[in-house]
């Protein structure tokens, strides 16, 4: 098959099964979509299925519906939008670029490649996927689901992180992109990659590009792309500490530059329960302690186990109103704060069951 019947039908199935009411795909005039959005969805996109993405997109875009409107944003406002996605990083790079749009190209996404590309965030497959679907231009993207589709589809061995390998997925990409209708056929091969050519239990029945599958031809699906050896992730263990006062506000702490949820307001940490009552009583007059149940949460590179413990009727010491990286919040505070998704949870547990043991 050459590289036109690739794009070709490619093109001809996502007309019949291909995602054409995903909210970032309106249109502003004939062939132009809002670049804000298609970026916005890009980035929210990188590590997150679309089914998840579109709450927090709506979300996301009803109170920054403009670039400018997120260049001017505060960042806890951005990471309070952000807030259950995870990757936090992602958020932060979006908020910089935005600035840097307002400061350096006009409040606009640039259309030149190497200035877009440029932005944190943003690389080569970003980029291109920007350009091809708002402006319709001929840039070839390789995401993850697109890297699948190429790799079986051409048998490529070999770990897709090595240059080699992605060297080689570059020109297969750059080849099959065509140069009418880029917008189509590039939401068409994610939209293969994410719907058809899934990583486990691929629907190869109903691929279009089946018939020349080398991966399919084979019999070799579960094997490409290349899986990395396994490898257990470590295990850490942290005391989450809880601290309410009289009037029903929760401390809160800001996170330092470094490590996971970096720069996010969430609960003060302690190694042990000793270690918590001493931060504890730094922070406020307390008299006792409830254990409450634990949990885990579950990063990409280790897992914590989390040991929250509750100090009610806490009285506040100034000490605290005199340090920026501390503060006491109302249930209504939190809603407009960055939380990690599991401290916000488990916030909201508390505000539930604290009023139905009122009512």
């Amino acid at each position: 098959m050459t590289n036109t019947d690739v794009s070709a039908r490619l093109l001809r199935w996502f007309d019949r099964h291909g995602r054409k009411d995903l909210p970032w795909q309106s249109e502003t005039s004939p062939g132009q979509r809002d670049a804000y959005r298609v970026w916005l969805s890009e980035v929210m996109l990188q590590q997150t299925q679309v089914a998840t993405v579109l709450a927090y997109f709506e979300r996301f875009v009803a109170a920054l519906p403009t670039l400018r409107d997120l260049a001017c944003a505060d960042e806890d406002t951005v990471l309070a939008l952000w807030s259950g996605l995870g990757y936090y990083r992602r958020a932060r790079f979006l908020h910089r670029a935005a600035q840097i749009c307002v400061e350096q190209h006009g409040g606009e996404l640039p259309r030149d490649f190497a200035a877009l590309a440029a932005l944190p965030g943003i690389g080569r497959s970003t980029a291109g996927a920007i350009l091809a679907q708002a402006h319709g231009l001929r840039f070839p993207i390789l995401d993850g689901n697109v890297k699948r589709v190429l790799t079986r589809y051409h048998g490529i061995d070999g770990d897709l992180a090595t240059s080699a390998v992605e060297r080689q997925l570059w020109l297969h990409a750059e080849a099959h992109t065509p140069v009418r209708r880029v917008a189509d056929y590039t939401q068409a091969i994610m939209d293969l990659g994410a719907t058809v050519c899934a990583r486990s239990n691929p629907r190869c029945d109903a691929c279009p590009l089946a018939g020349e599958c080398v991966a399919f031809r084979e019999g070799r699906t579960a094997q490409l792309p290349a899986r990395k050896a396994g490898k257990s992730i470590p295990t850490r263990a942290t005391v989450m500490l809880v601290l309410r006062d009289t009037r029903q506000r929760i401390l809160l702490e800001r996170r330092g530059p470094q490590g996971v949820w970096s720069g996010l307001w969430s609960l003060p940490e302690a190694t042990d329960a000793d270690d918590a009552w001493r931060i504890a009583q730094r922070h406020a007059r307390i008299d006792d302690a409830q254990a409450l149940a634990p949990f885990t949460h579950v990063f990409s590179h280790y897992r914590l186990n989390v040991e929250p413990l509750l100090f009610d009727q806490a009285t506040a010491r100034q000490e605290v109103a005199d340090d920026a990286q501390l503060r006491w919040c109302s249930a209504g505070d939190l809603a407009a704060l960055g939380l990690p998704a599991p401290v916000r949870k488990l916030l909201q547990h508390l505000t539930a069951e604290k009023n139905l043991r009122s009512a």
